[in-house]
């Protein structure tokens, strides 16, 4: 019964996830729109050679033209984790 209460408790712990976001840069333009950039990554180091996930790029997914807040997400996984760039603004 211990074992599998050990075994139950290793299999939750490895499956779950974890996600941060901080804010990265804020304005005082007005926030109506969003956009959003991000790319995976695989295994620690397995990620896409060609992806933007720039500013730039989440502005122009959201057709924001005024910046106002800049946030950075970052989700994990068991073996994966996705960088995510969210803007908001007009």
């Amino acid at each position: 019964m211990k074992n599998i209460l050990i075994i139950a408790t290793l299999v939750v712990t490895c499956l779950s996830s974890c996600s941060v976001s901080q804010p990265f840069h804020v304005t005082d333009n007005a926030a109506g729109k969003t956009g959003e950039a991000s790319y995976n990554v695989i295994l620690g180091f397995i990620r896409p050679m060609s992806v933007d996930v720039g500013i730039a790029a989440a502005a122009a997914d959201g057709g924001i033209t005024k910046v106002a807040t800049v946030d950075v997400r970052v989700s994990g996984g068991l073996f994966t984790k996705t960088y995510t760039t969210v803007v908001t603004g007009q």
